[in-house]
């Protein structure tokens, strides 16, 4: 995309009319460019009206991010949080990882306006519009071996559930091993990928993408179901001001994950356990599916479940309610 239209748009963020000609002469630009360069605003899933004599206007405004208003609610944690904003990028994760290699101190998070290629678990793609919702990653870095960091994607899920109920969305649950959950919508998608030697230390890159007001044209492309923090509280809290308090929750909660592992978190999470005491279909590589009631979560995040008479351990599956 062009920075042309990332400055076009950001004009038109209150959701007023705003003349071309207007728009163009502020940025130095011809009219022929501008039109051109907005051209893109349906890729980015921007309704962006045009009437003559009047000019543009978006269907709905749209908060842009503000370093400024992200540090502020991110208070204290603003000492050890350093903040990349982006216009636009692949996926958040690739980026960091590549700051990562740099030698990027713990704590750098890039947070992006859209991603091209936003990633989930399994090789899905993560779908965002511009403004319609929040992608970050934060890098932690952690002086254990990746073998110790098991459940720490269940610990990021509890610190987010944390700051989405502290910002007004109500019934927030967590479906394991990482996903946030409203009624049987998805409303936030967590993917940690971690790399260093066996004994430590260890790098943890931690991507988060939150739906946070999904436009009808989005809706359509997800082939699931899906919630947004809109839909899900009575008054919409600032985006800007909803990053800032994930990312102070994150901090917060990786420094017990630090000392204590996933026996810090656990009984947060139990409280928000969306499929408590359910029966739920189990699909697990290499096996057929199978029916199983979840019995609960172990201290280092597997879930359990019962099957056959049997109390089962999984550490990667597909979970489902029947």
């Amino acid at each position: 995309m062009s920075a042309l239209a990332f400055q076009a748009l950001r004009l038109l963020a209150d959701g007023r009319f705003r003349s071309g000609e207007a728009i163009a002469r502020g940025l130095g630009r011809s009219r022929a460019a501008l039109n051109e360069a907005l051209k893109v605003a349906p890729q980015l899933g921007v309704d962006l009206f045009r009437v003559r004599g009047k000019g543009y206007r978006l269907a709905s405004p749209i908060e842009f991010l503000d370093a400024q208003a992200i540090v502020a609610a991110l208070g204290p944690a603003a000492a050890r949080v350093r903040l990349v904003l982006l216009d636009e990028i692949d996926s958040t994760s690739t980026r960091l990882a590549v700051l990562a290699a740099g030698g990027a101190a713990t704590g750098t998070c890039v947070a992006v306006e859209w991603q091209r290629a936003g990633r989930g678990r399994r090789g899905r793609a993560w779908q965002s519009g511009l403004g319609s919702g929040l992608a970050f990653s934060l890098l932690w870095r952690f002086e254990r071996g990746a073998g110790h960091l098991a459940g720490l994607s269940l610990a990021v899920a509890v610190a987010l559930a944390r700051a989405l109920e502290q910002a007004g969305v109500a019934h927030v649950g967590v479906k394991w091993p990482n996903d946030l959950v409203v009624g049987n919508g998805k409303l936030a998608g967590i993917l940690v990928e971690t790399s260093g030697d066996m004994l430590g230390p260890t790098a943890a890159i931690i991507g988060v993408g939150v739906n946070y007001r999904l436009p009808e044209t989005l809706l359509a492309r997800i082939d699931r179901p899906a919630a947004d923090v809109a839909g899900a509280c009575t008054t919409l809290p600032s985006r800007n001001g909803l990053l800032g308090a994930m990312v102070r929750e994150l901090v917060a909660e990786l420094d017990g994950f630090e000392h204590e592992g996933f026996r810090a978190s656990r009984d947060a999470w139990r409280a928000r356990h969306a499929y408590a005491g359910k029966r739920v279909r189990v699909q697990s590589a290499n096996e057929e599916a199978y029916d199983a009631e979840v019995v609960d979560i172990a201290e280092d995040g597997a879930l359990l479940v019962a099957a056959g008479g049997r109390t089962l351990r999984l550490t990667s599956a597909e979970v489902s309610v029947r």
